[in-house]
């Protein structure tokens, strides 16, 4: 397969209530691949949303605030883990149509959340990838993750990975993925910025392969109504009236070629971003510029990755 037909589902989640945003990526996910994409993505924890009040909500950082400690609580509570029965219908969908899916979550292992970019593969297990370092105020909800999710999947078409958001101007993991030989990307973000789209081209041109940069649509009345479906809080209720703008992620996705070019562009409100991608681009690009191969130094520079899983705690017998 030399074209390669892909889709951004550029939409609001269901903030918090991740039951209920699980149904919704579902008929989503569905409906751009009855529209003919074997590649779906979906931006930054689509599924439980983006922790807006992190960044619009005054106070929110404050210590021992009861509004971000209620929301930290429904977070827990609502975050997908390993093997969650949930996402079944996610994996039914890819395994019954070829596609595979990429999208955000917020996940629980043991008792610390994640931001997870989960990849949804025909006849595989689920592929994590947990971000490495949450950005600035991320790291009151998020751990840090570690280099056993750092990978890709080979697809019959290609490889596709992905990094989530800031992961974007760490330039030690970008060399890491480039050496796994992406042909597509997803840059997951919680709405694809100006700075966020020069990143997401950036990546294109310098690891020689198509990103779909994915974003979010979100409002104060969706943070509202995902709240109300997850059960409610007064503090929580509380916290989330004192943010002053009503629209707060606002898309911009984007789908770039090997040559940063912009292939196809979203505006602000939902939609869902379809183009067909000329994967042979790839090879034609690599004539000029391999960062990996023959315009790296490896005498003079080399990476190391450990990909070990970091528990922490090692149990012997």
């Amino acid at each position: 397969m030399t074209m390669l037909p892909v889709a951004i589902v550029q939409a609001a989640p269901i903030p918090l209530a991740i039951g209920d945003g699980i149904d919704k990526a579902v008929r989503l996910a569905r409906a751009a691949i009855d529209g003919g994409a074997r590649l779906v993505a979906f931006g930054e924890t689509f599924l439980g949303g983006y922790p807006l009040w992190l960044d619009e909500a005054p106070g929110a950082a404050l210590w021992d605030h009861p509004g971000s400690k209620a929301l930290h609580r429904i977070l827990m509570d609502q975050a997908v883990v390993a093997d969650d029965e949930r996402l079944l219908p996610l994996q039914e969908l890819c395994d019954a149509s070829g596609a595979v899916i990429s999208i955000g979550a917020h996940e629980r292992v043991r008792r610390s959340l994640y931001n997870n970019q989960l990849t949804f593969r025909p006849g595989l297990p689920v592929l994590d990838h947990r971000k490495l370092v949450p950005t600035h105020g991320e790291r009151l909800v998020w751990m840090r993750g570690d280099g056993s999710t750092l990978g890709i999947h080979q697809a019959e078409w290609g490889r596709v990975g992905s990094l989530i958001c800031w992961e974007h101007w760490m330039p030690l993991a970008r060399a890491a993925m480039h050496n796994l030989g992406e042909s597509v990307h997803v840059a997951a973000w919680p709405t694809v910025r100006e700075q966020y789209a020069i990143a997401s081209r950036h990546y294109a041109m310098e690891g020689r392969c198509f990103v779909l940069a994915a974003g979010l649509v979100q409002s104060k009345d969706d943070l509202f109504d995902g709240l109300e479906r997850a059960g409610g809080s007064d503090e929580a209720r509380e916290l989330m009236a004192a943010i002053p703008e009503d629209v707060l992620n606002r898309g911009g996705s984007l789908i770039a070629a090997p040559d940063a070019r912009i292939v196809a562009q979203a505006g602000e409100g939902e939609e869902t971003l379809f183009a067909e991608l000329d994967l042979t681009e790839i090879e034609e690009g690599l004539a000029s510029l391999d960062t990996d191969g023959h315009y790296s130094r490896p005498d003079v520079f080399e990476l190391r990755v450990d990909t070990r899983a970091r528990n922490g705690v090692e149990w012997n017998d």
